[in-house]
């Protein structure tokens, strides 16, 4: 029987737990209607040193400090969007990560949770993806991560992380294909409604860059951009009147954003032109040139590098009809 230990973070999200436990108990009724025993030992481990429950969900709670060797530890998604201050307060659950993984555990974080996976130190070198939005805030982070923030799933050795909301049914199902086989995971695929091709999350995407911070340049900087990216043919024709070297602009541009002024441009155009897909019925050519673009295929190719998919097969996807 294999050890899946759910991890009770401080800040976790309900649903991301919820989702876990009901892919594995449903995995587990399967195999005792086969009359086979249950594969999975489901184990909730609790991360707040400053409860005293023990019980949530209907199941009994370990400290983790006290947990047995599990053969996999799940970390869910957090509710809070301040990732820094969820940190601070899981920092006691990093060691205990880093004991499993070095005694064999394998390691799996769904959404944000990544975070707490990347502080452990752990996916350091390796690859990982984490919700698509947060991409920026983990890259700034956990710079030796590999982040590839277009993928669904991703696995490095014995560590796995998921994108966004529903990608955390991808990677549960990508483990049990892993621990049960094809058939399991296609019955498991059947009866959540899971699309099991889809290995792409950057088309839910939504631009937000950071505008909480106290650098006075860097703000000048995003509004000229933002006000002015229809017209402007270089980054250099908007920052040419900011008071400082474009040298140091750009460091401090990356420094507080996670991308250069160049990438904030490119990103600010498409989210344009992904709202005017979304929301028009311009023609394609207005669309290009309404967001900033004299090349169509120029734009097709970003378009399509930024969001993993045409700017026709957005529109059909995301319009509002």
């Amino acid at each position: 029987m294999k050890k899946i230990g759910l991890l009770l973070s401080k800040d976790y999200k309900l649903l991301s737990v919820a989702a876990i436990l009901e892919v594995f108990e449903t995995v587990n009724k399967f195999y005792i209607a086969a009359q086979k025993s249950p594969l999975f030992e489901l184990i909730l481990l609790d991360g707040d040193t400053n409860t005293s429950n023990h019980q949530a969900l209907g199941y009994p709670l370990t400290k983790f400090k006290d947990a047995p060797l599990m053969d996999m530890v799940f970390i869910p998604a957090f509710t809070s969007d301040d990732m820094r201050a969820t940190l601070t307060a899981n920092y006691e659950n990093i060691p205990h990560l880093v004991k499993q993984y070095q005694n064999g555990a394998c390691l799996g974080s769904f959404c944000t949770g990544a975070f707490l996976l990347g502080a452990t130190g752990l996916l350091n070198g390796k690859i990982a993806t984490t919700h698509v939005d947060a991409s920026n805030g983990f890259a700034n982070a956990f710079p030796l991560v590999k982040l590839k923030s277009d993928k669904t799933v991703t696995q490095d050795d014995r560590l796995y992380t998921s994108g966004g909301a529903t990608s955390s049914f991808h990677l549960l199902l990508h483990l049990v294909h892993e621990y049960c086989g094809k058939e399991m995971a296609i019955r498991i695929a059947k009866i959540f409604a899971i699309d099991m091709d889809r290995d792409n999350q950057s088309y839910f995407s939504t631009f937000q860059p950071s505008k909480d911070h106290a650098d006075e340049l860097v703000a000048i900087a995003q509004q000229k951009i933002e006000q002015n990216y229809q017209d402007a043919a270089t980054i250099e024709e908007l920052i040419k009147d900011i008071p400082s070297s474009r040298r140091n602009i750009v460091r401090r541009f990356k420094q507080i954003t996670g991308i250069t002024p160049i990438e904030y441009l490119q990103q600010t155009r498409i989210e344009a032109a992904k709202k005017l897909l979304e929301k028009t019925n311009q023609q394609m050519n207005e669309i290009i040139y309404s967001s900033g673009y004299n090349d169509p295929k120029a734009f097709r190719k970003l378009f399509k590098k930024s969001v993993g998919m045409t700017p026709t097969q957005y529109r059909e996807k995301f319009q509002v009809r």
